[in-house]
Parts: C-alpha cells; sequence; structure tokens
C-alpha cells in the first residue's frame, strides 16, 4: 500500500477522533502533551520495590484514556525510583556525572517498563533515547518523533537529555519545546503548587494559577530552575498536578480546571 495514503488516512481518522472525544461529547483542549513523570511515583512505598507492577499499570490506563481520544501524547520519565544522580553524588561518593549516567539509564528502564505495559493495553508506542543504545530504543531524532506523534502513537524520551548535569525536568521542557506541544504537564505527588511543604505546613496554601516570575521570585519548587526558566523563554505553559486522583490526565487535558496553571 501506499505509505503517503497511508498517513493521510490515519490524519484523517485521527482529526476524527480529535472532534468526537470523550463520553460528555467535548473536545479535548490540548491537542500535543508532554506529560512528566517523576520516578518516584512507580515506586512500591511499603516493600520497596522501583517499580510496581500495579501503579505502573494504573498510570499506563491514565495515558490509553487520553492517547484513545486523539490526543498526541510524549512521555518523559524520571529515574529516581531507581538512581538519581545527585543524591547518588552526595550520599554514594559516586562522581557526579556518572551519577547523573546512571540515573539516565534508570530512565531508559522505567521507558522500557512504560512501553511493555502500554503495548499490553494496545497502545502504540516507540521508545527513544538521547543516548544511543539501538538495541532497546530508536535515537532521538526531532522528526521522527514528530511523525509517530502524527500518527497517533505515544513516544517515550529516555536518557534525559542525553547531558550529565540536566535533570529530567529539563529534558521535558526541553522536548516540550522542541515537538511544540501545547502543555507541559507535571504529574506529581501533590495537587498543585503550594507557598509551602503540605507535608509538612497544615497552613500551607494551594495556587491555582502563576505567573513564571512569581513562581520564580517566590523560589516555589515547580521544576529546577533551568527547566523553569526554558519554559518561560519558550512560552510553555505548565499544568502541576496530582498524579494520584484517577482520571487526573483527561481531565487536564479536557481542560477542567485542576491542579496549579502557570503561564
Amino acid at each position: 500500500s501506499n505509505p503517503w495514503v497511508d498517513v493521510s488516512v490515519k490524519t484523517a481518522f485521527k482529526t476524527a477522533l480529535m472532534d468526537e472525544v470523550d463520553q460528555t461529547g467535548r473536545k479535548p483542549k490540548y491537542r500535543r502533551i508532554i506529560l512528566k513523570l517523576s520516578g518516584e511515583v512507580l515506586r512500591n512505598t511499603e516493600d520497596g520495590d522501583p517499580i510496581d507492577a500495579k501503579i505502573l499499570k494504573d498510570i499506563c490506563q491514565e495515558v490509553k484514556k487520553v492517547a484513545d481520544i486523539g490526543v498526541e501524547v510524549g512521555l518523559v520519565i524520571g529515574g529516581g525510583n531507581i538512581f538519581r544522580g545527585l543524591s547518588g553524588a552526595e550520599m554514594r561518593g559516586v562522581d557526579r556525572t556518572t551519577g547523573d549516567y546512571m540515573g539516565m539509564l534508570s530512565t531508559v528502564i522505567n521507558g522500557l517498563a512504560f512501553m511493555d505495559c502500554l503495548e499490553k493495553l494496545d497502545v502504540t508506542v516507540r521508545l527513544q533515547s538521547a543516548i544511543p543504545m539501538d538495541k532497546l530504543a530508536e535515537p532521538f531524532i526531532l522528526r521522527r518523533a514528530t511523525r509517530h506523534l502524527e500518527r497517533g502513537r505515544v513516544v517515550i524520551f529516555a536518557g534525559g537529555t542525553g547531558n550529565p548535569y540536566f535533570s529530567t525536568d529539563t529534558c521535558a521542557a526541553l522536548r516540550a519545546s522542541e515537538i511544540g506541544a501545547d502543555m507541559l504537564m507535571k504529574a506529581t505527588k501533590v495537587d498543585g503548587i503550594y507557598n509551602k511543604d503540605p507535608h509538612k505546613h497544615d497552613d500551607a496554601v494551594k495556587y491555582d494559577h502563576l505567573e513564571y516570575i512569581d513562581a520564580l521570585r517566590d523560589r516555589l519548587s515547580v521544576m529546577d530552575s533551568t527547566a523553569f526558566s526554558l519554559c518561560m523563554e519558550n512560552k510553555m505553559p505548565i499544568l502541576v498536578f496530582s498524579m494520584r486522583e484517577p482520571g487526573a490526565i483527561l481531565r487536564a487535558v479536557m481542560g477542567e480546571e485542576i491542579g496549579t496553571l502557570v503561564n
């Protein structure tokens, strides 16, 4: 069959999906997103297992809901459940550069777990790594990634930026800008941005909306400052919300009031 016909048919089908959408008949507000997940969310807090099968499946089902309505999804996953470069350097005496590379490899392990789980849910997935490892993943090539997204495939961006000293938050900000995402969505353990840690302070106040400059000035820990300033320069809106609420990702792409919006 003619590949160009296939692409046009798939694009037309996807446009029809985007016009159709969720059970209530609403259209998604965002067409293309980057979803940033902390590696920590995969950890089983009771037995310390770095990748909990149930948590992984729950997250993948949330991603599937969004992909099924025609939203183009790029995933960036941290590696903190396996190894965190910065804390490894401080606590285990590992050289910072080496620690960061160990952290990047951790994101590839998480990426493979997500790819496997999503495929079992009948989602078409591609794993791209910033560090070449052709037996496991495609190399990160922007045009190829964009083509995958246009064809309705979920793309997992692993290996961070491929450089030490840059966090997976920075990777998410960079990939969001590169692929022309409408929104960078950061799923965390808390339901938005607070003026102080809500786990430690009962009087912590949640923000519904913030401007970049205010978040930087008040040193609110949305992301690290490199990632944050990259979003600010490229006018990339950031939505911080809780991963623990079922249906949260779907609600976010539908444009519902959820979490904290920074723009």
